[in-house]
């Protein structure tokens, strides 16, 4: 059971790696394009901050905080942890 919830974290974790990168290469793409006049969507991005961006950063810090700390603590205590 424990080693199926760390792999659903995991697999989203790794989806929301995914969507941190494309939102970070998305605004240095619009940024630049903002420089030479050229529209990118920067002005979309920064709609889309606080509802999408901003709680994906912090799910990705908490994610991997909680992922790792579970793994540490598994390794640390092993088998007196879990239940009969």
């Amino acid at each position: 059971m424990k080693e199926k919830l760390l792999n659903w974290l995991n697999l989203f974790l790794v989806a929301d790696v995914f969507l941190v990168l494309f939102s970070f290469f998305w605004f240095a793409i619009a940024v630049v394009g903002r420089s030479t006049g050229i529209n990118l969507g920067l002005d979309l991005w920064y709609s889309l901050w606080d509802p999408l961006f901003t709680p994906a950063i912090g799910i990705l810090m908490a994610g991997a905080l909680i992922s790792g700390l579970s793994s540490w603590l598994f390794k640390r205590f092993g088998n007196s942890l879990e239940r009969p």
